[in-house]
């Protein structure tokens, strides 16, 4: 399996608001950058998004290393939060819904493709990647 290294960031002026994300994904040294935004959205919705797009960007199964400074997606993920919730109709518990489900739902799909292995990085704390992944969320964002 080729082995990848995916670094991701969510941004949204509000919450809700307009908002952005941007994924830096790099293979044997090469790096290629995907951004994008919506009008109206959430920081949540924006960091899954950005991991999302990265996975899908693959074309063939590999091994990940994924870098985010999102603890929602890095514990959702490293913690089987995410997996609960599924296996419990999308609920995190008897009252509460989990958020995003479809978004969940493709996630968890494209890591069942992939070997996925989630790093926690300080979000604004000089993490070359993760403040190139800023700048592309925050100037995505600005498009709306």
């Amino acid at each position: 399996m080729k082995k990848v290294e995916i670094f991701t960031d969510g941004a949204c002026s509000g919450n809700p608001g307009p908002g952005g994300w941007g994924t830096i994904l790099r293979y044997n040294g090469v790096e290629k950058e995907l951004s994008g935004g919506e009008a109206n959205t959430t920081n949540n919705r924006m960091e899954l998004t950005a991991v999302i797009s990265g996975l899908k960007a693959l074309k063939e199964p590999c091994e990940v290393t994924l870098y985010s400074d999102s603890q929602y997606v890095c514990n959702a993920l490293k913690l089987g939060w995410a997996k609960k919730w599924q296996s419990q109709g999308w609920m995190r518990n008897k009252k509460e819904p989990a958020l995003n489900p479809e978004l969940w739902e493709e996630l968890l799909r494209l890591c069942d493709v992939h070997q996925v292995e989630v790093v926690w990085v300080k979000g604004h704390a000089g993490h070359p990647e993760n403040e190139r992944c800023d700048r592309l969320a925050v100037e995505q964002s600005k498009r709306f």
